[in-house]
Order: structure tokens, then C-alpha cells, then sequence
């Protein structure tokens, strides 16, 4: 069998460069973009985005915080834009203390644009005083993701007014949900402060969740491992393309058991319309609330499968076809399955004796995936029979795979040891 050439491309083995499962390839697939968190810091103790050249190794710092501490404020989980030569990552609120420190309900979604001298801009506005923004949230964003077309950007999302009523009442109410924001409609915040500020997207949550949802029910509690459909939406029965995120949801099975399965909800184009009697700044009691035209679905009922649930990021082919996520076969061996928007029998894409260890990544072009099983980076057209082993299994497994937008470059980290027998996450490539 014969192997790709992989390239290790960051060679300073005494600090991270994370790539965290994001779109790290700018524009012109030249550069990747990557934080450089430690494992026991996190994000709250990271102060650093950076960026390499894919071919020379040159680095540079796109965003530095000189005085940040194991406290915050933090920033990570970077993503570029396809269109533009714009970053969005986390960044923790800059009140960060021992006493009010990083936190997923104390953070903000901050764009960097290169071709600009403004410092950062706040994509996401803040408002956690009654009465709240229309437009502004009233938490922390989190895993920022560009749409295809660069106008909106999609996001987990924890609410800081719900964590206080969790924390009064002793009840769950801070349920991690999902929204976006939108280009082009800035929210200005009257009363700034360093806990409220403005913003220059327009944000909304797209997501309904409760405490507890209704056994057997399409209720969800969370919604995570969320990703945009195809580059542009995908295809309804109608003919018309839809903007949509797909995503992981926790549901309640007949007896009341927790199950992940896969849902998908539309996106309306204007997100600024709100449901009767929901309003979506939210209340001092309730979450924001969608706005009209957010209409979610599920997609998998993997409750009544011998080994049920699903896992990982629900990843689009480019063409919104098709879904992909992890899910066990019979013989309670991981794989990856795929399903169509518009619902229907999953299909199964993977066969392998033991489990498929990390999510899908899609070709930007074809219908084909790459994954990561026995330790090996593997790539697989979605018709054929068997898999392309594209890496040698090593002790350290690939992790966070990105495909360049020209198909032609495959991106990951794996930990690799230094002189003093410590393991740092670098980037390596493989040119196909």
C-alpha cells in the first residue's frame, strides 16, 4: 500500500497550533489560521491567533492579547471566511477576573479583517440588562462558521441571564443552543459597559430547547455538533433552495433515556421577524426566542436502533445533498452514515471492523469524504466500495481535518514530542 507524503508544516514544538475543527484555510488556500492554546488553559488562557504560510512555514500574529491571564479573557476556535480575508474567533468578554473569569456564557464571536486597521470588531452585540436589544444576545458565542456566500455566520451558544436562573433556582435552565448572526445590520446597545456592548451583526438564536423534553418527542435540551448545509443551502421538494444549519440534538427516548440525534433547521433571510408571543431578545425567564421562519426538524430516530445515537459535527456535502455524522451499526462498530436534508433512511457510508474514530470533512467539490479510522487518515468516494488509506497509522491520532478549497490540500494536527518528552499539537499536510 502505498502512502501520501505528509508535511509537517509548524515545527516550534513548544506550543499548540490548534486547528479545533474549523475552516482554516483562507481564500486562496495560502495560509491556515489556528489558536495556540495549551491543553490545561484552554481557551480563557490563550492569547494568540496566528497564522502560517502553507508553503514556506512563514508565521504571523493576526490578534494578540499582551496581558492575558489563566482568567481571560481568551480567545480561540478561529475560522476564516470563504469569501474575504476575515477571521472570526471566540473572545472572552474583557471584564475577565479571578472572580468573573471566561466562562461559555462570558464571550463574544470577534472578526479580524487583514485588509483593515481596525484592531477587532464585535460581531455579536451584548445586552444583559432588562430590558434586552432586539438583536443583541445576552451570552457567549462559540465555534464561529462562515456561510458559504459570507453572509451570515453560525454559532453554539450558552445564555448568561438563563445561567443566573439556574443558579438561583437550582433547576437546569443554561441549555447550549444554537444561532446567527447576519452581515450588514449593526445592534447598538444603549447602556455599554464592559458586560454589554454593540455590535455589528445582527443575532438571533435559531434553536428551541427545554429543561426536559417530552419522552418519545422531538423536544431537544441541546443542540450542538452544528454545521451550515451545502455552500449554499440545499434543495427542497419545491425546486427552491433553503438556507439551513444541520445538527446534533438530545432528545428523550419512551422511557426517558437521553438519545443525540441528528436535526436540521431552515434559515429565513430575514432573521429580524419574531414569532407571535416570543420574543427574540428574550425574557428575564425564557432564551430568545427564533425568529419566524426557523422552522427545525428531526431527521434520525436512532432511539429504536439496537445501539442508538448519533455524534460529531453533522457535516454537508458542498451540493446541501447530503448529511454526515457517526453513528454504530449492528455490530456496534462507529461508522459514518449519511441522510438527506429532506429526512429519510440513513445510508450507510463506512465499513470497517473497528470504529471511525473523528467526523467527516467533504470535498469541496465531489462527493467524497475524508476521516480518520485505525489511527489512519482514510478517503472515500461516497459510491465506492472501499476506502483510500491516505496516512500510515501512527501512535498520535489525526485530529481536526480540513480540506482546502481546492481540494487539493488535506490539513491536521497530531501531537508530536519535544527534546524535554512533552507533546504539543502541531499542523501537518498532505498534498493530494
Amino acid at each position: 500500500m502505498e502512502f501520501k507524503k505528509e508535511i509537517q508544516l509548524t515545527r516550534d514544538l513548544t506550543y499548540n497550533h490548534d486547528l479545533d475543527n474549523n475552516d482554516n484555510f483562507s481564500p486562496d488556500d495560502l495560509w491556515l489560521v489556528y489558536d495556540t492554546r495549551t491543553e490545561s488553559g484552554g481557551i480563557g488562557g490563550n492569547a494568540t491567533i496566528e497564522k502560517v504560510h502553507v508553503a514556506t512555514g512563514e508565521k504571523k500574529v493576526l490578534y494578540h492579547i499582551p496581558e492575558n491571564t489563566v482568567h481571560g479573557p481568551g480567545v480561540g476556535a478561529v475560522s476564516y471566511s470563504h469569501t474575504k480575508n476575515q477571521v472570526a474567533f471566540i473572545h472572552g468578554l474583557l471584564n475577565c477576573f479571578e472572580t468573573s473569569p471566561y466562562e461559555q456564557w462570558r464571550r463574544s464571536g470577534v472578526i479580524i479583517d487583514e485588509n483593515s486597521s481596525e484592531a477587532r470588531i464585535f460581531m455579536d452585540a451584548r445586552d444583559v440588562e432588562a430590558p434586552f436589544t432586539v438583536g443583541a444576545l445576552r451570552g457567549g458565542t462559540h465555534r464561529h462558521e462562515w456561510s458559504g456566500d459570507g453572509k451570515f455566520i453560525g454559532f453554539t451558544y450558552n445564555d448568561a441571564i438563563m445561567k443566573q436562573l439556574e443558579d438561583s433556582t437550582g433547576s437546569i435552565h443554561n441549555l447550549r443552543t444554537i444561532g446567527v448572526s447576519k452581515r450588514n445590520s449593526p445592534v447598538v446597545v444603549k447602556n455599554e459597559n464592559a458586560e454589554n456592548f454593540s455590535g455589528e451583526w445582527y443575532s438571533v438564536l435559531v434553536v428551541s430547547v427545554v429543561p426536559e423534553p417530552a419522552p418519545g418527542s422531538d423536544e431537544i435540551s441541546r443542540a450542538a455538533g452544528d454545521s451550515w448545509v451545502g455552500h449554499n443551502g440545499y434543495i427542497k421538494k419545491d425546486g427552491k433552495r433553503q438556507r439551513a444549519r444541520a445538527f446534533i440534538g438530545t432528545v428523550k427516548n419512551s422511557t426517558g433515556e437521553n438519545v443525540d440525534e441528528v436535526f436540521i433547521v431552515d434559515i429565513p433571510e430575514d432573521i429580524t421577524q419574531p414569532n407571535e408571543n416570543s420574543p427574540l431578545e428574550g425574557t428575564e425567564t425564557s432564551l430568545p426566542a427564533p425568529p419566524k421562519g426557523a422552522n427545525q426538524r428531526r431527521l434520525t430516530f436512532t432511539s429504536r436502533n439496537d445501539y442508538p445515537g448519533c455524534e460529531g459535527i453533522v457535516r454537508s456535502s458542498i451540493d446541501g445533498s447530503l448529511l454526515a455524522f457517526l453513528a454504530y451499526d449492528k455490530n456496534h462498530v462507529k461508522q459514518v452514515y449519511a441522510i438527506s436534508p429532506l429526512g429519510g433512511e440513513p445510508q450507510q457510508l463506512t465499513f470497517h471492523k473497528n470504529d471511525v474514530q473523528t467526523g467527516v470533512r467533504w470535498h469541496p467539490s465531489r462527493q467524497e469524504i475524508i476521516y480518520v479510522q485505525n489511527n489512519s487518515i482514510h478517503r472515500k468516494k461516497i459510491n465506492a466500495q472501499e476506502s483510500e488509506v491516505l496516512t500510515q497509522p501512527t501512535n498520535d491520532v489525526p485530529t481536526n481535518l480540513v480540506w482546502s478549497h481546492d481540494g487539493q490540500t488535506i490539513a491536521y494536527n497530531r501531537m508530536v514530542k519535544n527534546s524535554k518528552g512533552e507533546k504539543t499539537k502541531q499542523i501537518f499536510l498532505i498534498n493530494l
